[in-house]
This record gives structure tokens, sequence and C-alpha cells, in this order.
């Protein structure tokens, strides 16, 4: 597996690499990294490429203002400098919102979607009321582990976990409070029914953050769109069962 680092103008991203053939772009969630897709990275025939959006992981900070749109931007110049062509990107959670966002305002440089327990094209708000306890969890691991374990009730290896509680811990400071705030300033709904190209949602029964209605929102806004309803995992298929998202996306991605 490639570990690689890209500049472009003053950010630096950080990115995983495995394989070849046609690409798939892996991008993670809010508080996560590349770290986790390192398990599903093998898939035969494809080009797998996993970034540190910036402020996570060890990818540089997001210049400006934080916004969902900032961060598709910033994805479009990863992809646009990687000469990345028409690939399928996968986004999870926050992730998930990141691929929306730029499916509405530069569609061309995908060729279809994958968004698991994504937010909806409305957003996701955050009660203000919950910002002290999202800076609690910027500094404090106990409270941070067990936040984050409820975004993967059916992981069962502690020491994968302890190494997802330590990427969380890299995510810049502003970040921590600005993302629920651009998550819930999220509108990109309209602008989605332009997006002919295949995308499939996928939601798992235990998820504790995203609602069924909001993956049901999420797939009526395409043209071309399927959903997926896991009853057995939570937020987070791609560390609850590696083995069942990389059958999932192997089989969306040959009836394309």
């Amino acid at each position: 597996m490639k570990d690689g680092t890209l500049r472009i103008g003053a950010t630096t991203f950080h990115y995983i690499e495995e394989g070849k053939g046609r690409p798939l772009v892996l991008l993670h969630g809010n508080t996560g990294s590349s770290l986790w897709y390192e398990r599903v990275m093998e898939l035969p025939g494809f080009r797998c490429i996993a970034p540190d959006l910036p402020n996570f992981g060890r990818s540089s900070p997001l210049e400006g203002p934080i916004s969902i749109e900032a961060y598709a931007d910033a994805l479009a110049g990863f992809i646009t400098a990687m000469k990345i062509e028409g690939a399928v990107l996968v986004g999870h959670s926050m992730g998930g919102s990141v691929a929306l966002s730029l499916a509405a305002r530069r569609g061309e440089l995908l060729g279809g979607l994958v968004l698991v327990d994504s937010s909806a094209p409305s957003g996701l708000k955050t009660a203000e009321s919950h910002y002290p306890a999202l800076e609690a969890m910027r500094t404090n691991r106990p409270i941070l582990s067990l936040a984050l374990r409820a975004v993967v009730p059916t992981l069962n290896d502690d020491a994968f976990f302890g190494c997802l509680v330590d990427e969380a811990l890299l995510m810049a400071p502003p970040a921590w409070i600005g993302n629920a705030e651009a998550l819930g300033r999220l509108d990109c709904g309209d602008k989605l029914r332009d997006f002919d190209k295949p995308v499939l949602v996928v939601w798992g029964r235990k998820d504790v953050l995203v609602t069924e209605a909001m993956a049901r929102e999420t797939a009526a806004a395409f043209p071309r769109a399927r959903l997926e309803i896991l009853e057995e995992v939570g937020h987070s298929l791609i560390v609850e069962d590696p083995a069942a998202f990389k059958a999932l996306l192997a089989e969306f991605l040959a009836s394309r």
C-alpha cells in the first residue's frame, strides 16, 4: 500500500493508495481519516485512493472558513491534481455530505457515488447545546472513546478501535464545532437531479446519527439511486463489517 503526500497550493494532502485499474476514491467521515478504509483497499481491478481531507488525519488545515463546500472544493482539487478521471466516490458519514456537495457542484468529475450513512442533502443539524460535548471530546480521550463507540456499535476489534480514536484526536481544533455548523448549513438537494450517474445509498439499521428518513431523502434526490438497508450494522459498515462492505461495493461496481 502506498502512503503518499500531495501539495496543492498551501494545502498538503496525505493519502493511501492500493491497486491498479478503474479509480475509486474513498472519503472518510467526521473525526476520521484514511485509516477507516485501510481494511477495504484491496479490490481487484481498481485503483483505490483514500485521502485525508484538510483538517483531518495527516493533511494540513483547511484554508479559510469551514464549510462542506470548501471541503468539496479541496477534494475536487485533489482529484484533478491526481489525474483521476471518472472515479466512483465513496463517502462515509460527513464524507458523504462532501460527496453530495461535489456531485451537485462538480458532477463531471465523478462516475458514480456510494453514500454510506451520509447526512441527507438537507444537512444534519446539531443543537448548539451539544457543542460543549464536542469540545470535551477534543481534549478528553475517554469521552471521545465513548462517543465513537456509539457510531461503530458492532466493531469488536479493540486495538483497531483505539487507532481510530487516536486518528480522531488529529482533527484540527476549529473543526470540532466548525464541522457541526457546516453540516447544519448544507442544502444541495435541488442540485442533485442533474447527477445522472449510478448512486448507491447504504444505511445501517443500528445507526444512531442518521435516520432511515434521511437515507430515503438522499436516495430520492437522485434520478438513478438505489437504497440498501442493512439490519445488523450501525453508522460505520466500512469498519464494522469490511467483508460485507467490499461485497456490496463490488456488486455495485459490477452493475455500472
